[in-house]
């Protein structure tokens, strides 16, 4: 795997989260899920895994791809941040298990997102889940803009 800057030093989170951005390009089209990318970085700047919507099946979300292709037993996770560049979701029509609830199954402490996932199919609260988990949630609106274009499809009737 790549490695880049190491997470939470100088502007790391949105060299990373832009990243998130590129990845979630190659979302195949869907008008029911957003296009998402995602990459969880160990703290060393190493990239452990990286993943967008929809690349293995049309149900993947972003998330879940990247934690897929992450050893459970790497010791790297309990200092790795996820870069994800939606918030992850807190409900799911298509799987079980939400994303947040895959996050809360691994020891990542960390969770840094771009956009809040407006209430367009599920009224998410992931990042809160989170935190009350006691993972340290970083919201950057100020790299959304890129995430909500890689959106516009979905967002001719709203989305903040």
């Amino acid at each position: 795997m790549s490695t880049g800057p190491r997470p939470a030093e100088g502007d790391a989170d949105a060299h990373w989260l832009r990243r998130t951005v590129e990845l979630s390009r190659n979302c195949p089209p869907s008008t029911t899920a957003f296009s998402v990318g995602a990459v969880v970085v160990a703290a060393d700047g190493t990239v452990l895994g990286e993943g967008y919507s929809r690349r293995d099946s049309p149900h993947d979300h972003a998330e879940e791809v990247a934690l897929r292709e992450v050893d459970a037993a790497d010791p790297r996770l309990s200092g790795a941040t996820l870069y994800t560049s939606l918030e992850p979701c807190s409900a799911r029509a298509s799987r079980p298990v939400s994303c947040a609830e895959l996050v809360r199954g691994t020891p990542i402490p960390r969770v840094v997102f771009a956009w809040r996932e407006p209430e367009l199919f599920v009224d998410c609260d992931g990042a809160e889940r989170l935190r009350r988990s006691g993972r340290e949630v970083v919201e950057r609106p100020d790299l959304a803009a890129g995430v909500r274009e890689a959106n516009a499809h979905l967002l001719a009737g709203g989305g903040r």
